[in-house]
């Protein structure tokens, strides 16, 4: 039986090596495409090319989002049964700092795609649309989670890039008739997450601070409540929405939603560490409880506020775990132990 072709672009991220991985155990011909560049950005798939060399089942090539031809070279190229565009700018509060250049990739990067495949008429080529939580921007009224059908009011750069993503990819799936579909994913982390990410830099501090580290964590908005889910399990989500009779669209999400500080607090169960918050905003302040002395140990720093927060994101995702038959098989508990154990294993190296 001949072997399904995919091809993903951002393969080098989070979501990309766990979706190369899954793909691969399928038993896929996986074709990834990164960005060239002055240094190596394969950490996260170089055990792929370890276990997978000898079968020639993964493929790497040089492309850019921002640049039309080599995204349709590639397309033409390869010829994929299946295309997962995961690839993006994907920092909300760096799209302040670089709007044009998120636009051009998170945005319009999707067009590129869209177009190759109109031109080369692959007209049985599926394609998937990474979406995002950040579509939603901030409820409204009584909501209190969002699905396919809430308004979507983005708040960043990013959110407003991911809104054109999401728009054109149903404009082609319906001038078109493409097999095109968006997944609506809330936050989805793992020890994959990017270090700049807030739940990473929760994990790597405790981590350090685990082998005797005294450095100090900065964070930015305590209160903001996000829908944490882990990226293996979206992962395997995104790739059932392809394997529908019909395309279409699905917010993917766990249905509740924590604040940073509360994500803190799970850490800190899980270490069994005791930790005391006090005082109120941009002055509150955590302290590690060692019987009668604590220690001082996150801080806030308004340089990490966004300059339009978003408070408050939930999911409901009955539509996909209906419709895809999946049942998440990772919880908080589950998320934060793998975190801080890879971490931990990474500190002890460096330590």
């Amino acid at each position: 039986m001949k072997k399904k072709i995919a091809l993903i672009t951002g393969v080098t991220g989070q979501d990309g090596s766990y979706l190369a991985e899954f793909l691969l155990k399928k038993g896929y011909k996986v074709h990834g495409i990164k960005r060239k560049s002055s240094s190596f950005n394969t950490s996260r798939i170089d055990h792929i090319y370890r276990d997978f060399h000898e079968s020639s089942n993964f493929f790497l090539h040089y492309g850019d989002l921002a640049d039309a031809n080599s995204l349709f070279n590639i397309v033409n190229k390869v010829k994929p049964n299946e295309i997962y565009n995961l690839g993006a700018q994907s920092h909300v509060g760096h799209s302040f700092e670089i709007p044009e250049y998120t636009s051009e990739v998170s945005g319009l990067g999707t067009l590129r795609i869209l177009e190759a495949m109109r031109f080369l008429k692959l007209k049985k080529t599926k394609f998937y649309q990474a979406s995002t939580s950040e579509l939603f921007g901030e409820k409204y009224g009584k909501i209190n989670s969002f699905n396919e059908k809430s308004l979507m009011i983005p708040k960043s750069p990013y959110g407003v890039s991911k809104l054109y993503s999401y728009w054109i990819t149903k404009v082609y799936r319906d001038a078109y008739d493409f097999f095109a579909c968006n997944g609506i994913l809330f936050n989805h982390e793992s020890p994959r997450r990017g270090e700049t990410f807030v739940t990473r830099k929760i994990t790597m501090f405790f981590a350090k601070r685990m082998m005797g580290s005294k450095e100090i964590l900065y964070l930015g908005n305590l209160n903001a409540k996000r829908d944490w889910g882990h990226a293996k399990d979206y992962i395997e989500m995104q790739w059932k929405i392809l394997q529908q009779n019909k395309p279409d669209d699905y917010v993917i999400a766990t249905g509740k939603a924590l604040s940073v500080r509360q994500f803190v607090n799970e850490c800190c169960k899980y270490l069994n560490l005791k930790i005391r918050w006090e005082g109120k905003g941009v002055n509150e302040k955590a302290y590690l409880i060692k019987g009668n002395k604590k220690e001082l140990i996150i801080k806030i720093d308004k340089k990490y506020y966004r300059p339009l927060e978003i408070d408050f994101l939930r999911g409901d995702a009955k539509k996909a775990f209906k419709n895809l038959n999946y049942k998440l098989k990772n919880n908080l508990k589950d998320l934060v132990k793998d975190m801080m154990d890879s971490d931990i294993q990474t500190a002890k190296k460096n330590y």
